[in-house]
């Protein structure tokens, strides 16, 4: 009774907009108030939580991507994907999503890949015709290609929580990423036709070399990280050192954009940002921890199993997968909350926890465009002036997409599974 109480003070905070790390931690606070529990075993968790090797990757991963940020590479990669795909149906639009899988795959995370293109792109997509609906609605379906791509945040908590590869999860990001973006861009072209969206621009082979050549160092921060992984030249930590240093003597050094000025606030940024993350990871793994004693994952595992007939591995994937967007849409981050609860029934249902990990994050992409909380819609609807529920409505075809691809990926693991292997990450 205690449990149920404390999940449903989680859920009612959520709901009413309070901060997730206040509700996360208040919940837990309380549960172990009602338990009569040691409360100096709270902070000692919390701690504990934060204390994994692999999350000393995310602030340096942040400041990477915030560094590449302040020092407007976000504009050469956008004129680049102008020149390559403006010409197609939907022209801005095209270029809207292919920005995002150039810039989202630099910084993994869907809010900074808004800040970062959004402010560049929704304006200029209303000054050339498309509704302002619209064109909030691409951006911030777009930016949910970035925490598939690496290096992608969500990809880095999972990873913590459960202990699988970072290298094959980021990996197995890359195929559904590019699908969610094919799709984006098919989408874009059948509405940009039907209502005439969008004017005609021509294919210039050396305009597309020029800008190339303006944007072309900005993509070694992905290789960097990838290759390094990939080849094991570098852990993690080491791969986001490595970043970090390149992003800086790239945008300070070669294009010139970044000042000492600019480099402190993307430092404090950062700063802030990873003091966010690490706090809602910490007390989440309180927050597991205090459920793990209460047994819910144990109950929660033998429900599930008990609905599957003959134990199939799809039905789990579909009924973890759903318990996973309903929560994405109250919960930001959802992965550090979330999983220390679904982690046994994985375990037990034998789940490829490369595949789910994709699967959880494609949850994520989709609570982020999901009201009551729906922080990309709100995001983008600030920046392109409009409201939120316009956007949402105009972002329905999009959201489907992606549910279809979600639902692809659970019934096609190779889709996730198969770039790890080819490459034994």
């Amino acid at each position: 009774m205690t449990v149920l109480m404390v999940i449903l003070l989680l859920l009612g905070l959520a709901a009413l907009g309070v901060p997730l790390i206040v509700s996360v931690a208040g919940s837990v606070a309380v549960y172990i108030a009602l338990e009569g529990e040691w409360m100096l075993s709270y902070p000692q968790q919390v701690i504990a939580g934060m204390d994994g090797f692999i999350l000393l990757a995310m602030p340096l991963f942040i400041l990477a991507g915030v560094v590449m940020n302040s020092g407007g590479i976000s504009t050469r990669i956008f004129e680049f994907a102008r020149a390559l795909v403006g010409p197609l149906p939907g022209g801005l639009a095209q270029v809207n999503v292919l920005t995002s899988v150039f810039f989202g795959g630099m910084v993994g995370t869907s809010v900074a890949d808004l800040a970062g293109t959004g402010s560049v792109v929704i304006p200029q997509m209303k000054r050339n015709g498309y509704p302002a609906s619209f064109s909030a609605a691409v951006t911030a379906s777009s930016s949910g290609i970035g925490p598939l791509l690496p290096p992608s945040s969500p990809m880095i908590l999972y990873s913590a929580v459960t202990g699988t590869s970072l290298g094959a999860l980021f990996l197995a990001g890359i195929i559904p990423g590019v699908l969610l973006a094919v799709v984006l861009m098919i989408l874009v072209a059948v509405q940009s036709k039907r209502h005439g969206w969008g004017s005609v621009q021509h294919f210039r082979l050396r305009e597309v070399l020029r800008t190339l050549r303006g944007s072309i160092l900005a993509f070694g921060t992905p290789l960097i990280i990838v290759g390094g992984l990939t080849l094991g030249v570098f852990t993690p930590t080491e791969s986001g050192a490595f970043a970090v240093i390149y992003a800086v003597v790239v945008a300070m050094f070669v294009y010139r954009s970044l000042s000492l000025r600019r480099l402190y606030r993307a430092l404090v940024s950062s700063a802030v940002l990873t003091g966010e993350v690490m706090l809602i990871v910490g007390v989440s793994v309180a927050l597991g921890a205090a459920l793990s004693r209460a047994g819910v994952p144990q109950a929660l595992s033998r429900l599930i199993t008990s609905m599957a007939p003959d134990g199939s591995q799809i039905v789990v994937l579909l009924m973890l997968a759903a318990i996973c967007l309903i929560a994405g849409m109250l919960l930001d981050p959802l992965i550090p909350v979330i999983m220390p609860v679904l982690l046994p029934t994985l375990l037990i249902a034998e789940i490829d926890l490369i595949q789910f990990g994709v699967i959880a994050v494609l949850t994520v992409v989709i609570g982020q465009v999901t009201p009551p909380v729906a922080m990309s819609l709100v995001v983008a609807g600030k920046i392109g002036k409009v409201d939120a529920w316009d956007v949402f409505r105009a972002n329905t075809p999009f959201l489907v997409a992606t549910l279809g691809l979600l639902a692809l990926v659970i019934m096609l693991p190779g889709l996730s599974t198969w770039l790890p292997s080819l490459l034994g990450s």
